[in-house]
């Protein structure tokens, strides 16, 4: 269902010129998949990016999908985060009626967890554990002051007590149903996810009163486990369909009433980790020098090397696209290529520097 439209053109040239190995990756699932699967990975390529960056060292991000995209979101995944960082393939299984002819059940979704740093992540002990089953408890049957125990023959005769634990760390297959046609919490919203599968991982990887954010929140799942649980929370979805949801959901689900006012902006945040630079002739002037020599004096677009009078200075991400003053969003352009670029992305620029120079090599061998 994905196709190219899809894909913020302006971020692609960004991606194939930093993440050159992702994007060979990229260009290649074309052929073991489909064009709609690469441009999925494309789509979230991007995000996945920005959510690394802001994503502090002690965090973590846990990507859901089904098995059609599973592998290949994992090595775009390892390409971002680090192999280093994978820390579980966690399987959230469910029950269903289908009955297949020609294969089993499929009745399981996919959860990638990565670590920002694996030797600084935040991973809570008990909110990561769970109780062992009664059938594990009976294999305990012997105690003393200490508690219950098994004993542990090894191969050498030795025999060592190990004693009974009330929890367990949680396995990375999760059995939990989904959200069924009666259940209380349903909203109607296609891709809801069960409030008790948000809330294990919150409890896991964020510490009370840490920060969650859900950049594709839908009806706000993640928002609600959140606030159950004493964490502070960010949704962010771009249908309105879903923000309705999620005001209606925030507003009015039980114990939840003092959401009401809670904040829904389509105000585009500004970034905070740059330095913005004041619009005044002296910073613009310094601006254009410190551009122009990490261009090596040459336009940005078109490549033509020229004085730097005759440079202008350009948004690469247009102001009216939420671009902001800050020198990583600043280029020089010759007047020509700013004034065919306008308020438009560097892949309109360059497609339209590439077709001028097909056409002048048309003409010139034509001659």
């Amino acid at each position: 269902m994905w196709n190219w439209e899809d894909v913020d053109q302006e971020c692609v040239q960004r991606l194939a010129l930093e993440y050159p190995a992702l994007w060979h990756y990229i260009i290649s699932i074309q052929f073991t998949h489909s064009k709609g699967m690469m441009a999925y990975i494309t789509y979230m390529a991007q995000r996945v990016i920005e959510c690394h960056r802001i994503l502090k060292d002690t965090g973590s991000i846990y990507y859901h999908c089904d098995p059609t995209a599973s592998h290949y979101v994992k090595l775009l995944l390892d390409i971002i985060f680090g192999k280093k960082n994978f820390r579980n393939e966690i399987i959230w299984s469910y029950q269903g009626t289908a009955n297949p002819k020609t294969h089993f059940k499929r009745k399981h979704d996919i959860i990638l967890f990565y670590a920002k740093n694996a030797k600084a992540v935040f991973f809570d002990n008990l909110g990561s554990s769970e109780e062992i089953s009664e059938f594990s408890k009976s294999k305990f049957t012997k105690a003393d002051d200490n508690g219950k125990y098994k004993e542990i023959r090894h191969k050498d005769g030795s025999v060592h007590k190990q004693y009974m634990r009330n929890i367990q760390r949680c396995r990375d297959v999760w059995e939990m149903p989904i959200i069924n046609a009666m259940a209380k919490e349903r909203t109607g919203y296609p891709t809801q996810k069960p409030l008790a599968l948000l809330e294990r991982i919150i409890k896991a990887s964020c510490p009370e009163g840490g920060l969650v954010l859900d950049p594709f929140c839908g009806c706000a799942t993640t928002c609600v486990a959140a606030q159950n649980l004493s964490r502070k929370w960010i949704g962010i979805d771009t249908e309105e369909h879903a923000v309705k949801v999620l005001k209606g959901r925030l507003s009015y689900d039980d114990g939840l009433e003092d959401l009401a006012n809670f904040i829904a902006t389509n105000i585009i945040p500004q970034r905070t980790d740059v330095k913005i630079i004041e619009d005044t002739p002296q910073t613009r002037a310094e601006i254009k020098k410190k551009l122009f020599a990490d261009q090596k004096g040459c336009c940005n677009g078109c490549e033509i090397e020229l004085d730097i009078w005759h440079f202008e200075i350009d948004h690469i991400i247009p102001k009216s696209k939420g671009g902001g003053d800050y020198y990583e969003n600043f280029q020089l352009l010759c007047g020509n290529c700013n004034r065919t670029k306008s308020n438009k992305s560097m892949d309109y620029l360059r497609n339209k520097i590439d077709r001028r120079n097909k056409e002048l090599t048309e003409i010139f061998y034509k001659k």
